[in-house]
């Protein structure tokens, strides 16, 4: 399991409740889900607002359905309160979030609301049933505004929350309140509408920042890393630790021989096809990046003086034993190499790659086709 696996549903009704219409990246989908423990003033203000005004038609009308509906509202409360801090602590953290839970306790909250309004209605104080219905619509704003990311959480509990008032305006037999019976299937598909507007909003503006992070961490012709995200791999890889590196900087050989003579879409052609033989020749765990024209970076564990020449080596001659049909053409290209090591030190991107470069300079003036190592710090 993934860390921000953490954040999604278990159960079937719940996940179906969180669910988005249309595709969505799994990557976005626990950003979406964490995004229900946000807006803490709009849950506190709509907690505080159900409390206040249960607890006055309970005073008013002091019989056991307003009694037991206070005593709702005040247990909800108290149960989603530490369900919402406790949830969002842990979805930040990564760690497994009692979502299930926090999700059916907001369904029960739209529906102990629906109660209240239905049993205020049926009343027949109008007076109270003036100040709940307000009450219950100025709620379902602030649901469907808070809990957009979920649009089908949205409609089941607006649906929970004013449904029972359509049903207690008929059931009440006043002409005027059989108004509500058109009104409220209205007002529901309206905000309903409006949150999965807003959801979809919301994933598009999540698809192009990621779309965009790529796009500034990755060499857009050869899917690598570029220098930005090599720097962010290696930085969160290390994460401060004294682990130690290896670093091989590569520079191919013949390349603009080759560029000039086969066209640029060859030469780009063959920077991809090298691209993916140096991924299939270096273990899953190295770092492969491209930080311009023929020129590659592979950061690794720390290796010993003799390993890192050995790998070099073995890197060098598979480039050149590798022919690359280019435009009916079978050409190879060799390699220089220059290495740097660092050892029971933070790993400095920038030093190592000048001590590198500086290596690659010497291997290229020696001859080329050849690895040289740098300093072992």
């Amino acid at each position: 399991m993934r860390q921000d696996d953490g954040v999604l549903p278990r159960w079937t009704v719940t996940r179906w409740l969180v669910e988005c219409a249309g595709v969505v990246p799994a990557e976005i989908r626990p950003s979406l889900v964490q995004g229900l423990y946000g807006s803490l003033p709009i849950f506190l203000g709509g907690v505080f607002n159900t409390i206040l005004v249960s607890s006055i038609v309970a005073l008013r009308i002091p019989t056991p359905p307003f009694l037991i509906w206070a005593a709702l509202e005040i247990g909800l409360a108290a149960l989603r309160l530490p369900l919402l801090v406790k949830g969002s602590r842990a979805a930040q953290s990564g760690k497994r979030a009692h979502i299930d839970l926090y999700i059916l306790a907001a369904v029960c909250w739209a529906g102990s609301v629906g109660y209240g309004c239905f049993i205020t209605l049926l009343s027949g104080d109008w007076l109270a049933a003036t100040l709940v219905m307000l009450s219950a619509a100025a709620m379902t704003g602030g649901v469907a505004f808070r809990n957009f990311s979920a649009p089908r959480l949205v409609m089941v509990m607006i649906t929970l929350s004013l449904g029972p008032c359509a049903i207690a305006g008929v059931m009440s037999r006043e002409l005027i309140m059989f108004a509500t019976a058109l009104q409220i299937p209205m007002y529901i598909y309206a905000m309903t509408h409006a949150a999965y507007r807003l959801n979809a909003m919301l994933v598009q503006t999540m698809r192009s920042e990621r779309e965009n992070g790529r796009r500034a961490r990755q060499d857009t012709l050869t899917g690598l890393l570029n220098r930005a995200g090599l720097e962010d791999v290696i930085t969160r890889r290390t994460d401060g630790t004294n682990s130690g590196a290896t670093l091989f900087y590569i520079d191919l050989d013949g390349f603009k021989a080759i560029n000039d003579t086969l066209g640029h879409a060859a030469g780009d052609q063959l920077l991809v096809k090298v691209s993916q033989l140096m991924r299939q020749v270096t273990p899953a765990t190295d770092v492969v990046a491209r930080i311009g024209g023929d020129e590659f970076i592979v950061f690794a564990d720390q290796m010993t003086p003799d390993e890192a020449c050995q790998t070099a080596q073995r890197l060098i001659d598979t480039l050149s034993c590798t022919p690359f049909l280019l435009n009916n053409t079978n050409v190879t290209v060799a390699a220089s190499v220059g290495i740097s090591i660092r050892s029971g030190a933070p790993c400095d991107l920038s030093a190592l790659m000048l001590e590198a470069d500086r290596a690659l300079y010497d291997a290229k003036l020696t001859g080329r086709s050849r690895a040289v190592l740098a300093t072992v710090a």
